[in-house]
Protein backbone atom coordinates (compact mmCIF):
# COMPACT_ATOMS: atom_id res chain seq x y z
CA UNK A 1 0.00 0.00 0.00
CA UNK A 2 0.71 3.68 -0.26
CA UNK A 3 0.73 6.20 2.08
CA UNK A 4 -2.52 7.52 0.66
CA UNK A 5 -3.90 4.00 0.49
CA UNK A 6 -3.18 3.29 4.06
CA UNK A 7 -4.44 6.78 5.59
CA UNK A 8 -7.66 6.31 3.39
CA UNK A 9 -7.98 2.31 4.80
CA UNK A 10 -7.78 4.36 8.72
CA UNK A 11 -10.63 6.74 7.77
CA UNK A 12 -12.47 3.46 6.41
CA UNK A 13 -12.37 2.06 10.12
CA UNK A 14 -10.67 -0.64 8.11
CA UNK A 15 -6.38 -2.16 8.92
CA UNK A 16 -3.73 -0.83 6.56
CA UNK A 17 -0.70 -3.33 5.68
CA UNK A 18 0.97 -1.58 8.55
CA UNK A 19 1.32 1.32 10.41
CA UNK A 20 2.33 4.55 8.44
CA UNK A 21 4.61 6.95 9.90
CA UNK A 22 3.79 10.38 8.92
CA UNK A 23 5.32 12.95 10.92
CA UNK A 24 5.93 16.65 10.66
CA UNK A 25 9.45 17.47 9.48
CA UNK A 26 9.35 20.80 8.07
CA UNK A 27 10.70 22.74 11.17
CA UNK A 28 13.64 20.50 11.43
CA UNK A 29 14.04 21.02 7.75
CA UNK A 30 14.09 25.05 7.71
CA UNK A 31 15.90 24.76 11.16
CA UNK A 32 18.88 23.05 8.86
CA UNK A 33 18.98 25.23 5.76
CA UNK A 34 18.68 28.08 7.56
CA UNK A 35 22.12 26.65 10.30
CA UNK A 36 23.37 25.24 6.63
CA UNK A 37 23.91 21.97 8.32
CA UNK A 38 21.67 19.65 6.34
CA UNK A 39 23.55 16.69 5.28
CA UNK A 40 25.20 16.82 2.02
CA UNK A 41 23.11 14.33 0.06
CA UNK A 42 19.90 16.35 0.95
CA UNK A 43 21.40 19.54 0.25
CA UNK A 44 19.71 19.92 -3.04
CA UNK A 45 16.56 18.05 -2.06
CA UNK A 46 13.10 19.06 -2.12
CA UNK A 47 11.47 18.14 1.67
CA UNK A 48 9.04 15.79 -0.10
CA UNK A 49 12.02 13.77 -1.36
CA UNK A 50 13.77 13.93 2.10
CA UNK A 51 10.41 12.35 3.79
CA UNK A 52 11.03 9.53 1.15
CA UNK A 53 14.53 9.16 1.98
CA UNK A 54 13.55 8.38 5.34
CA UNK A 55 10.99 5.69 4.71
CA UNK A 56 8.14 8.20 6.02
CA UNK A 57 5.17 9.93 4.27
CA UNK A 58 3.94 13.83 4.11
CA UNK A 59 1.78 15.27 6.45
CA UNK A 60 -0.02 17.24 3.64
CA UNK A 61 -1.22 20.59 5.61
CA UNK A 62 -1.74 22.60 2.94
CA UNK A 63 -5.10 22.42 1.35
CA UNK A 64 -7.96 24.60 1.74
CA UNK A 65 -11.45 23.92 1.10
CA UNK A 66 -12.23 27.80 1.53
CA UNK A 67 -10.55 31.33 1.97
CA UNK A 68 -12.23 34.06 4.02
CA UNK A 69 -11.43 38.05 4.01
CA UNK A 70 -12.97 40.93 6.14
CA UNK A 71 -14.64 44.17 4.77
CA UNK A 72 -14.63 46.93 6.55
CA UNK A 73 -11.56 47.18 8.91
CA UNK A 74 -8.03 49.12 8.37
CA UNK A 75 -4.93 47.03 9.18
CA UNK A 76 -1.74 48.83 10.14
CA UNK A 77 1.34 47.59 11.30
CA UNK A 78 3.99 48.99 12.88
CA UNK A 79 7.95 47.48 13.86
CA UNK A 80 8.60 48.89 17.51
CA UNK A 81 11.69 47.19 17.88
CA UNK A 82 13.57 44.42 16.43
CA UNK A 83 11.16 41.66 18.11
CA UNK A 84 8.03 43.48 18.24
CA UNK A 85 5.08 43.94 15.75
CA UNK A 86 2.13 45.93 16.59
CA UNK A 87 -1.22 45.84 14.70
CA UNK A 88 -3.64 48.18 14.80
CA UNK A 89 -7.50 47.02 13.45
CA UNK A 90 -9.43 50.15 12.79
CA UNK A 91 -13.58 49.67 12.82
CA UNK A 92 -16.68 51.47 12.93
CA UNK A 93 -17.11 49.59 16.19
CA UNK A 94 -13.88 50.71 17.25
CA UNK A 95 -9.93 50.91 17.80
CA UNK A 96 -8.40 47.43 18.94
CA UNK A 97 -4.21 46.28 18.51
CA UNK A 98 -2.48 43.28 19.08
CA UNK A 99 1.09 42.26 19.63
CA UNK A 100 3.64 39.49 17.81
CA UNK A 101 6.89 39.17 19.23
CA UNK A 102 9.90 36.80 18.25
CA UNK A 103 13.32 35.93 19.42
CA UNK A 104 16.31 35.70 17.86
CA UNK A 105 16.84 32.37 18.30
CA UNK A 106 13.17 30.98 17.48
CA UNK A 107 13.85 33.03 14.26
CA UNK A 108 17.02 31.70 13.29
CA UNK A 109 15.34 28.35 13.43
CA UNK A 110 12.60 29.69 11.31
CA UNK A 111 9.66 29.34 14.11
CA UNK A 112 6.96 31.95 14.22
CA UNK A 113 6.95 34.67 16.64
CA UNK A 114 4.41 34.49 19.36
CA UNK A 115 1.35 36.78 20.07
CA UNK A 116 1.37 38.23 23.30
CA UNK A 117 -1.09 41.13 23.08
CA UNK A 118 -4.61 40.65 22.08
CA UNK A 119 -7.47 42.61 21.19
CA UNK A 120 -9.80 42.09 23.92
CA UNK A 121 -8.50 44.35 26.85
CA UNK A 122 -11.89 44.90 28.19
CA UNK A 123 -15.98 44.81 27.45
CA UNK A 124 -15.68 47.90 24.99
CA UNK A 125 -13.32 45.52 22.69
CA UNK A 126 -16.24 43.02 22.49
CA UNK A 127 -17.83 45.17 19.52
CA UNK A 128 -15.00 45.33 17.17
CA UNK A 129 -14.55 41.59 17.45
CA UNK A 130 -18.17 41.08 16.73
CA UNK A 131 -17.68 43.22 13.77
CA UNK A 132 -15.84 41.70 12.60
CA UNK A 133 -17.47 38.51 12.81
CA UNK A 134 -19.91 39.83 10.92
CA UNK A 135 -18.33 41.64 8.26
CA UNK A 136 -16.01 38.31 7.33
CA UNK A 137 -17.46 36.45 4.37
CA UNK A 138 -16.20 33.03 2.89
CA UNK A 139 -15.92 31.30 -0.63
CA UNK A 140 -14.87 28.00 -1.85
CA UNK A 141 -11.69 26.61 -3.05
CA UNK A 142 -12.46 22.98 -4.38
CA UNK A 143 -10.64 23.35 -7.40
CA UNK A 144 -7.54 24.48 -5.45
CA UNK A 145 -7.93 21.83 -3.21
CA UNK A 146 -8.38 18.97 -5.74
CA UNK A 147 -5.14 20.49 -7.19
CA UNK A 148 -3.38 19.97 -4.07
CA UNK A 149 -4.57 16.68 -3.12
CA UNK A 150 -3.23 15.72 -6.76
CA UNK A 151 -0.18 17.11 -5.83
CA UNK A 152 0.49 15.13 -2.57
CA UNK A 153 -0.33 11.65 -4.67
CA UNK A 154 0.47 8.35 -2.96
CA UNK A 155 2.43 10.24 -0.41
CA UNK A 156 0.06 11.03 1.98
CA UNK A 157 -3.65 12.40 2.41
CA UNK A 158 -4.62 16.12 2.62
CA UNK A 159 -5.36 17.12 6.57
CA UNK A 160 -7.53 20.30 5.87
CA UNK A 161 -7.07 22.68 8.43
CA UNK A 162 -10.33 24.83 9.45
CA UNK A 163 -10.07 27.19 11.95
CA UNK A 164 -11.63 26.83 15.59
CA UNK A 165 -14.43 26.66 17.89
CA UNK A 166 -15.79 30.02 18.66
CA UNK A 167 -15.22 29.42 22.55
CA UNK A 168 -11.42 28.05 21.90
CA UNK A 169 -10.28 30.67 19.08
CA UNK A 170 -12.12 33.48 21.78
CA UNK A 171 -9.61 32.28 24.53
CA UNK A 172 -6.66 31.33 22.16
CA UNK A 173 -6.44 34.12 19.67
CA UNK A 174 -8.69 37.13 20.89
CA UNK A 175 -8.17 37.61 24.51
CA UNK A 176 -5.20 35.11 25.75
CA UNK A 177 -5.38 32.71 27.97
CA UNK A 178 -4.10 35.06 30.61
CA UNK A 179 -6.93 36.66 31.00
CA UNK A 180 -9.52 34.30 29.55
CA UNK A 181 -11.31 33.61 33.24
CA UNK A 182 -11.04 37.31 34.06
CA UNK A 183 -12.99 38.33 31.20
CA UNK A 184 -15.32 34.93 31.94
CA UNK A 185 -16.22 36.06 35.75
CA UNK A 186 -15.89 40.17 34.68
CA UNK A 187 -17.54 40.45 31.35
CA UNK A 188 -20.01 37.29 30.63
CA UNK A 189 -22.59 39.12 28.64
CA UNK A 190 -19.86 40.28 26.86
CA UNK A 191 -18.35 36.90 26.44
CA UNK A 192 -21.31 35.18 25.58
CA UNK A 193 -22.49 36.95 23.12
CA UNK A 194 -19.36 37.07 21.13
CA UNK A 195 -19.78 33.12 21.03
CA UNK A 196 -23.15 33.51 20.02
CA UNK A 197 -21.98 35.89 17.19
CA UNK A 198 -19.41 33.81 16.05
CA UNK A 199 -21.37 30.00 16.29
CA UNK A 200 -24.14 31.32 13.76
CA UNK A 201 -21.97 32.52 11.41
CA UNK A 202 -19.95 29.24 11.56
CA UNK A 203 -23.16 27.46 11.57
CA UNK A 204 -24.81 29.30 8.46
CA UNK A 205 -21.14 30.31 6.41
CA UNK A 206 -18.84 27.81 7.06
CA UNK A 207 -20.02 24.41 7.74
CA UNK A 208 -21.35 23.94 4.44
CA UNK A 209 -18.38 24.81 2.94
CA UNK A 210 -17.01 22.14 4.94
CA UNK A 211 -19.48 19.59 4.15
CA UNK A 212 -19.98 20.09 0.38
CA UNK A 213 -16.17 20.11 0.05
CA UNK A 214 -13.91 17.39 -2.07
CA UNK A 215 -11.61 16.95 1.37
CA UNK A 216 -12.18 14.09 3.55
CA UNK A 217 -10.26 14.82 6.43
CA UNK A 218 -10.75 17.98 8.45
CA UNK A 219 -9.06 19.77 11.16
CA UNK A 220 -10.73 22.15 13.39
CA UNK A 221 -9.81 22.53 16.49
CA UNK A 222 -6.43 23.12 18.20
CA UNK A 223 -4.56 22.88 21.44
CA UNK A 224 -7.19 22.01 23.78
CA UNK A 225 -5.72 20.85 27.15
CA UNK A 226 -6.79 19.41 30.55
CA UNK A 227 -5.65 23.15 32.10
CA UNK A 228 -6.94 25.96 29.91
CA UNK A 229 -10.26 23.81 28.46
CA UNK A 230 -11.31 21.62 31.54
CA UNK A 231 -13.75 19.00 31.60
CA UNK A 232 -16.36 21.66 32.93
CA UNK A 233 -15.73 24.25 30.59
CA UNK A 234 -15.18 21.46 27.59
CA UNK A 235 -19.06 20.32 28.24
CA UNK A 236 -20.46 23.83 28.26
CA UNK A 237 -18.81 25.66 25.37
CA UNK A 238 -17.01 22.97 23.44
CA UNK A 239 -19.07 19.73 23.22
CA UNK A 240 -22.43 20.95 21.92
CA UNK A 241 -20.56 23.11 19.18
CA UNK A 242 -18.40 19.99 17.62
CA UNK A 243 -21.25 17.58 18.70
CA UNK A 244 -23.40 19.00 16.06
CA UNK A 245 -20.90 19.49 13.58
CA UNK A 246 -19.23 16.34 13.89
CA UNK A 247 -22.63 14.63 13.04
CA UNK A 248 -22.68 16.98 10.05
CA UNK A 249 -19.50 15.76 8.57
CA UNK A 250 -20.28 11.92 9.39
CA UNK A 251 -23.27 11.81 7.27
CA UNK A 252 -21.05 13.17 4.43
CA UNK A 253 -18.44 10.55 4.86
CA UNK A 254 -15.69 12.66 6.62
CA UNK A 255 -13.45 12.64 9.65
CA UNK A 256 -13.08 15.12 11.70
CA UNK A 257 -9.53 15.90 14.17
CA UNK A 258 -7.69 18.22 16.18
CA UNK A 259 -4.58 19.40 16.68
CA UNK A 260 -3.73 17.36 19.94
CA UNK A 261 -0.61 18.80 21.23
CA UNK A 262 -1.08 19.21 24.70
CA UNK A 263 -2.51 17.47 27.35
CA UNK A 264 -5.43 15.72 27.09
CA UNK A 265 -5.20 13.50 30.14
CA UNK A 266 -8.76 14.74 31.95
CA UNK A 267 -10.42 15.40 28.29
CA UNK A 268 -9.91 12.39 26.82
CA UNK A 269 -13.63 11.44 27.20
CA UNK A 270 -15.28 15.34 26.30
CA UNK A 271 -13.24 14.68 22.74
CA UNK A 272 -14.85 10.86 22.42
CA UNK A 273 -17.99 12.75 23.30
CA UNK A 274 -17.73 15.85 21.03
CA UNK A 275 -17.30 13.05 18.24
CA UNK A 276 -13.77 13.77 17.14
CA UNK A 277 -12.21 10.66 14.85
CA UNK A 278 -8.98 11.77 14.71
CA UNK A 279 -6.29 13.14 17.17
CA UNK A 280 -3.52 14.68 15.67
CA UNK A 281 -0.26 15.25 16.70
CA UNK A 282 -1.16 13.79 19.84
CA UNK A 283 1.12 14.71 22.63
CA UNK A 284 2.07 11.99 25.36
CA UNK A 285 4.48 11.30 28.49
CA UNK A 286 7.02 12.59 28.90
CA UNK A 287 5.65 15.82 27.07
CA UNK A 288 2.88 15.72 29.36
CA UNK A 289 0.94 13.53 31.72
CA UNK A 290 -1.19 11.75 29.09
CA UNK A 291 0.01 8.11 28.16
CA UNK A 292 -0.27 6.35 24.84
CA UNK A 293 -1.83 2.98 26.71
CA UNK A 294 -4.69 5.59 28.46
CA UNK A 295 -5.43 7.25 25.15
CA UNK A 296 -6.04 3.94 23.59
CA UNK A 297 -7.91 2.44 26.09
CA UNK A 298 -10.30 5.51 26.52
CA UNK A 299 -10.53 5.43 22.73
CA UNK A 300 -10.21 2.28 21.32
CA UNK A 301 -10.76 2.56 17.67
CA UNK A 302 -13.34 5.61 17.54
CA UNK A 303 -10.53 8.20 17.99
CA UNK A 304 -7.55 7.46 15.65
CA UNK A 305 -4.46 8.62 17.01
CA UNK A 306 -1.93 10.31 14.72
CA UNK A 307 1.54 10.78 17.09
CA UNK A 308 2.57 9.22 19.79
CA UNK A 309 5.97 9.86 19.35
CA UNK A 310 7.27 12.47 21.53
CA UNK A 311 9.84 14.95 19.87
CA UNK A 312 12.05 15.01 23.47
CA UNK A 313 13.09 11.41 22.57
CA UNK A 314 14.61 12.13 19.10
CA UNK A 315 17.07 14.63 21.31
CA UNK A 316 19.57 14.83 24.07
CA UNK A 317 19.62 13.98 26.91
CA UNK A 318 17.80 10.90 25.80
CA UNK A 319 20.38 8.07 25.12
CA UNK A 320 20.08 5.81 22.18
CA UNK A 321 19.06 3.30 24.28
CA UNK A 322 16.15 5.16 25.84
CA UNK A 323 14.91 6.28 22.99
CA UNK A 324 15.19 2.21 21.35
CA UNK A 325 13.11 1.46 24.52
CA UNK A 326 11.21 4.37 24.56
CA UNK A 327 9.92 3.36 20.93
CA UNK A 328 9.46 -0.80 22.07
CA UNK A 329 6.91 0.72 24.18
CA UNK A 330 5.19 2.78 21.87
CA UNK A 331 5.27 -0.24 19.92
CA UNK A 332 3.44 -2.73 22.08
CA UNK A 333 1.08 0.76 22.80
CA UNK A 334 -0.25 0.81 19.71
CA UNK A 335 -1.15 -2.92 19.18
CA UNK A 336 -2.85 -4.14 17.00
CA UNK A 337 -1.89 -1.10 15.00
CA UNK A 338 -5.56 -0.36 14.10
CA UNK A 339 -6.91 3.48 14.18
CA UNK A 340 -3.47 4.92 14.29
CA UNK A 341 -0.98 6.84 12.97
CA UNK A 342 2.73 7.10 13.75
CA UNK A 343 3.63 10.80 13.93
CA UNK A 344 5.61 13.10 16.03
CA UNK A 345 4.62 15.43 18.37
CA UNK A 346 4.56 18.24 17.58
CA UNK A 347 7.05 18.44 15.52
CA UNK A 348 10.20 17.01 14.73
CA UNK A 349 12.67 19.73 16.23
CA UNK A 350 15.90 21.66 14.83
CA UNK A 351 17.80 19.59 17.75
CA UNK A 352 16.26 15.65 16.87
CA UNK A 353 19.20 13.37 15.49
CA UNK A 354 18.85 12.35 11.91
CA UNK A 355 19.45 8.85 12.74
CA UNK A 356 17.02 8.64 14.76
CA UNK A 357 14.25 9.66 12.66
CA UNK A 358 15.30 7.43 10.25
CA UNK A 359 15.49 4.57 12.90
CA UNK A 360 11.60 5.22 13.38
CA UNK A 361 10.97 4.26 9.65
CA UNK A 362 13.42 1.30 9.78
CA UNK A 363 11.00 0.32 13.00
CA UNK A 364 7.93 0.64 11.04
CA UNK A 365 9.19 -1.76 8.39
CA UNK A 366 10.60 -4.23 10.82
CA UNK A 367 7.57 -4.40 13.36
CA UNK A 368 4.92 -2.14 11.83
CA UNK A 369 2.88 -4.56 9.82
CA UNK A 370 -0.87 -5.04 11.29
CA UNK A 371 -1.69 -6.75 13.11
CA UNK A 372 1.40 -5.47 15.40
CA UNK A 373 2.18 -8.09 18.40
CA UNK A 374 1.79 -6.37 22.06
Amino acid sequence: MTNRERVLRILDGKAPDRVPWIPRLLIWHQAQQLAGTLPERYRNMPLREIERDLGMGTPARDGRVFRSSVSGVQSRSTALDARNLLTELTTPAGVVTTRMQGSDDLRAKGIQDLQVEFMLRGPQDYAVAEYITENTTYAPTYEEYAAYEAEIGDDGYPLVSCGDCPFHHWMRALVGYGSAFYHLNDHANEVERLLAVMSDRDRSDVWHLIADSPARLILHGVHFSSQMTPPHLFERYIEPYYRDLSALLRSRGKVLALHADNDSRHILENIRRAGFGMAECFATHPMVETTLSEARAAWGDDVIVWGGVPSTILEDPYTDEQFESAMEGIFRDIAPGTACILGVSDNIMPDAKLRRIRRIGEMVQERGAVPIAS
